[in-house]
């Protein structure tokens, strides 16, 4: 490709490192020009060809890099998105893109402004089992969805208190971390709710954030949607339920992906992104036998991809501002329905 974007990636962490700079390093047309680690050696042991800065000031120093990755922690996403949006650059955002939905409107208006991109890291809508039910939705083979219900649960008997996510600081807490995946991949689904429902709570002793959340939420289509999540599950729950006029499909288990790429593995592995078939889901179509369903290959480089070709003006980009926005809200909503122990009808921007 003949036109290569140079990218930088801000932090080192495990999201800079497992799902920034790798996936960066490895999508066509893109090339990881420079890392901004404030401390430690890290990232130049694993990337020594490439520059690695000790603020977002010096990266911003070089005005080729046309695109920069938010790969910080959650309360600083806001400051860090928009020193880079300021500076002329299209930005990518880790998960959750702000901590409220004032925050995103104004970066998004602040992108507009500057005439670049800006979006969040939503890289589950590349998992495999996701891209499955999606596919599998889309055919009609379950008829008219009825419900849908997702899960991401853990086990985590005692809470980090040394680590920011359960400290008790800004960001933390498992609605902010796990809530972006499971209601983007919903309302990439189904579109803007109607309503929502939510109990975010504290399951364990001495935990000082919420590491348990359910939010449900009402489509106007006539679909229910029950998004779940805890670090309480010992034994975890499907990873997706759906259930149709025609019939129902479930599926357990996560992506490969994360666990593959934490274990040292490239995309360029054989088999990389795939699921064995023991993990495979079943549909049961009324009047017929049940079958295992193939969960197709997941490749978290799509997101980066599509990124590219929207910079490029060839692609229009996937996840778009306003469903950044939208999943923004959706997560303050939780927070205000568990609060409050009332329904809350969403109201587009």
């Amino acid at each position: 490709m003949a036109d290569v974007i140079r990218v930088g990636v801000i932090g080192f962490g495990m999201a800079g490192k497992i799902f920034h700079t790798a996936v960066v390093a490895a999508t066509e047309g893109l090339e990881l020009a420079a890392i901004v680690q404030r401390k430690g050696d890290e990232a130049a042991q694993a990337y020594p060809g490439v520059k690695i800065a000790r603020s977002i000031g010096e990266m911003l120093e070089d005005e080729s890099i046309r695109l920069v990755v938010v790969g910080t922690p959650s309360p600083v996403h806001f400051e860090n998105a928009k020193q880079c949006l300021e500076a002329g650059r299209n930005v990518v955002v880790d998960k959750p893109f702000t901590l409220t939905s004032e925050e995103a409107r104004r970066l998004i208006d602040l992108a507009k402004e500057k005439k670049v991109l800006v979006t969040a890291y939503q890289n589950r809508r590349w998992d495999g089992d996701f891209v499955t039910v999606k596919q599998l939705i889309e055919s009609g083979e379950l008829g008219r969805i009825a419900s849908y219900e997702s899960h991401f649960d853990r086990y985590r008997a005692e809470p980090k208190r040394d680590v920011w996510r359960e400290s008790g600081g800004p960001g933390g807490g498992t609605l902010f971390d796990l809530g972006p995946h499971l209601i983007d991949q919903a309302t990439t689904l189904f579109g803007d709710p109607a309503s929502l429902y939510a109990d975010v709570r504290v399951e364990r002793a001495g935990a000082v954030v919420d590491d348990a959340w359910d939010a449900l939420l009402k489509f106007p289509g006539g679909v229910t949607a029950m998004l779940r999540s805890t670090l309480t599950a010992y034994t975890p729950g499907p990873r997706f339920v759906v259930h149709g006029t025609l019939g129902s499909f479930w599926k357990w288990g996560l992506d490969p992906q994360e666990d593959a790429l934490k274990a040292g593995g490239s995309f360029s592995d054989p088999g990389f992104g795939e699921e064995p078939a023991s993990q495979w889901g079943e549909l049961r179509v009324a009047g017929k036998p049940p079958r295992r369903v193939a969960t197709a290959a997941g490749d978290y480089r799509g997101l980066y991809a599509n990124v590219r070709d929207a910079i490029l003006g060839v692609g229009e980009l996937e996840v778009k501002p306003e469903q950044v926005w939208r999943t923004t809200r959706l997560i303050e909503m939780c927070r205000e329905s568990s609060g409050e122990g009332r329904r809350i009808n969403y109201r587009p921007q």
